[in-house]
C-alpha cells in the first residue's frame, strides 16, 4: 500500500471489561485500516513501565501502571494511510469530557483515569511501541482484497 504507516492501539483493562473490543475493532476496520496483529494479554509491570517511560515523573504514573496491571489488555497493530493521525481523531481527547460524541472516548468514557484506549501519537512512537509489544515475526504481512476499493 502506498504511503502506508503503522500505529499501535491498546484497549485498556476497562475497555476489555466493558466488552468494547469488538466495537473498537469494528470502527478501525470500517474506516479502512488493516489489522496486522493482535494480542489478548496481561502486560507485565516491566513492559508497562517501559511503555509509559515518558510519564515516569508524573504523579499519576504509579496509579497508571497499577491500573494497566489490573486486567487484560488487547494490543494491536494497524496499518493504513495516515492511520496515526486518524487514529488519534477516532480515539478522541485523553480527557473524555473534552472528547466529541462519535469518538471512542466521547462515546464510552467518563473519567480520564479510565479512558479505555491508547493510541500512538506519532509514527516514531508507533514504531517504538510496536517493537516493545510485538516480536517482528509476529507481525503479519498481507493485502486485504478491499484495499483496492479503499485506496487509489
Amino acid at each position: 500500500m502506498v504511503n502506508c504507516e503503522p500505529t499501535f492501539i491498546a484497549i485498556k483493562p476497562d475497555g476489555v471489561q466493558q466488552g468494547l473490543v469488538g466495537e473498537i475493532i469494528k470502527r478501525f476496520e470500517q474506516k479502512g485500516f488493516l489489522l496486522v496483529d493482535m494480542k489478548f494479554m496481561h502486560a507485565s509491570e516491566d513492559l508497562l513501565k517501559e511503555h509509559y517511560i515518558d510519564l515516569k515523573d508524573r504523579p499519576f504514573f504509579a496509579g497508571l501502571v497499577k491500573y494497566m496491571l489490573s486486567g487484560l489488555v488487547v494490543a494491536m497493530v494497524w496499518e493504513g494511510l495516515k492511520v496515526v493521525k486518524t487514529g488519534q481523531v477516532m480515539l478522541g481527547e485523553t480527557n473524555p469530557a473534552d472528547s466529541k460524541p462519535g469518538t471512542i472516548r466521547g462515546d464510552f468514557c467518563i473519567q480520564v483515569g479510565r479512558d479505555i484506549i491508547h493510541g500512538s501519537d506519532s509514527v516514531e512512537s508507533a514504531e517504538k511501541e510496536i517493537a516493545l509489544w510485538f516480536q517482528p515475526e509476529e507481525l503479519v504481512d498481507y493485502k486485504n482484497c478491499a484495499q483496492d476499493w479503499i485506496y487509489e
